[in-house]
């Protein structure tokens, strides 16, 4: 037997988000044999994007059940069934979650029919739930409802089921909660609850509550991984046996979650950041401007120094390059004041007749120096104002970045089905933050990764 789920959540993380709608589709492997839907009351305000897609609102969910209170009758309906889902990972996860809740562990072997549809339909465009349907000519009545979806999904599945015979063997247990390495403090349920894949800031708290560590990774459930198969002695050891509690926030964007997790620990000032001294910056380069004995202004790349403010600040060593050599060859400089140039006398580019001497004292300090500024200023984004546009959380959404006259401003979220990427829009969704040094390392590191999209303060109303 197989159950063919779908739902309608509050938001896309299993983690923080709550079902407000499940259907069931039982299927035989020949025919549907019974079919089951109902509205769940989430216990929380449905934000109105969702309510955009699903049409679901808070009006119509008042009255509905709680997941509770249908939990044992959806037990009995899949109890010898394989759990079906379009994106089998999504739902079922929100599924685990809600009896997680609970306190009853649901396992169900499962099947995927993204996964099926891939090696039974191949080489088709898309493999989303609404694209298959549209290729195998599968009507789909009420789109993003569960019933509507499930029903599309069986038709789906029943397709599947016909053309290709090994479906049964390939089901599997999705079961990704690690049974090693969890903290003796942390129940397993809570690094349950944490999704795969996904970009943010983490939080670790001991038995009083207090956070006692915050982190940044571009998968959070695999970083946290890492710190619990940490062999490390000393305060990381000490540091897990006081793990109580998990929490996150999804940022969708590195940047992002870089600043957030610079201000977050400044503000809180967790004791295992403190004590871990985490000396993040020699990971970065910086380009420096210095003057030498005769009144030349030079640029140089040195590895990021805590007491002393770059210029720009990269990622690595090749793309401080990069940038060096950019600014050498859109101003002439001098590949030797650059410290380019490892031999004595004029540079390669003053015998190509692309310096103008200064590494041979044909240019006065007064005069290649004013080009230096010009090559500062430009890469420098002091007094400029621009928004840093990336990933959002959900693939209908952008992060946001605000620099306004080269000092950070904070960031926020725009909805991409919403807005136009107006000015006043991304003004608009922005929430403070407070520019720092830190701050301005990390923007001069990673600004290069995002659109950039300049603006003139006067033209924001919002600010």
């Amino acid at each position: 037997m197989y159950a063919i789920v779908d739902i309608e959540t509050t938001g896309g993380s299993a983690a923080s988000s709550k079902i407000i709608e499940i259907a069931i589709v039982l299927h035989d492997g020949k025919e549907v044999v019974e079919r089951y839907s109902t509205l769940l009351n989430p216990k929380c305000r449905i934000p109105y994007y969702i309510t955009q897609v699903t049409g679901i609102n808070d009006e119509m969910v008042r009255d509905a059940p709680a997941f509770y209170e249908v939990a044992k009758h959806i037990i009995e309906l899949t109890q010898e069934a394989t759990f079906v889902a379009h994106n089998c990972a999504f739902d079922y996860s929100f599924v685990r979650a809600a009896y997680k809740d609970l306190g009853y562990d649901y396992n169900r072997k499962t099947l995927c029919t993204v996964k099926l549809s891939k090696s039974t339909f191949k080489g088709l465009p898309s493999y989303s739930l609404g694209n298959l349907c549209e290729s195998l000519n599968i009507h789909i009545q009420d789109r993003h409802r569960a019933l509507g979806d499930a029903e599309a999904t069986a038709v789906l599945f029943g397709k599947i089921l016909a053309l290709n015979s090994s479906v049964s063997h390939q089901s599997t247990l999705l079961l990704d909660t690690p049974k090693r390495n969890i903290p003796p403090l942390l129940n397993e349920s809570i690094f349950d609850k944490i999704p795969s894949g996904i970009t943010g800031v983490y939080y670790f708290y001991n038995q009083t509550g207090d956070v006692i560590y915050v982190g940044k990774s571009n998968d959070i459930k695999k970083r946290i991984m890492q710190h619990f198969a940490s062999k490390s002695g000393g305060k990381a050891l000490r540091m897990l046996h006081e793990i109580a509690d998990i929490s996150f926030e999804n940022t969708g964007s590195e940047l992002v979650a870089l600043l957030l997790e610079s201000d977050e620990i400044k503000r809180i000032k967790p004791f295992y950041n403190r004590a871990q001294k985490r000396a993040t910056s020699t990971s970065y380069y910086g380009i420096y401007e210095s003057v030498d004995d005769k009144n030349y202004l030079q640029l140089k790349i040195e590895r990021y120094r805590d007491d002393r403010e770059s210029l720009l600040t990269f990622d690595n060593l090749n793309m401080a390059k990069e940038s060096l050599n950019k600014a050498v060859e859109s101003y002439q400089l001098c590949l030797s004041k650059c410290e380019l140039h490892a031999f004595s006398g004029p540079c390669f580019n003053y015998q190509i007749k692309k310096c103008k001497g200064a590494c041979a004292e044909k240019e006065s300090a007064d005069t290649y120096n004013q080009r230096v500024t010009e090559a500062i200023y430009s890469f420098n984004f002091q007094n400029k104002s621009f928004f840093l546009v990336g990933n959002g959380r959900t693939q209908t959404e952008k992060s946001v970045v605000c620099i306004e006259k080269g000092q950070y401003i904070g960031f926020g979220y725009i909805d991409t089905r919403y807005s136009q990427n107006k000015m006043d829009d991304m003004a608009s969704c922005i929430k403070r933050y407070k520019h720092n040094r830190d701050i301005q390392k990390i923007l001069s590191a990673l600004m290069s990764k995002y659109v950039k999209i300049e603006y003139q303060p006067s033209d924001i109303s919002s600010f």
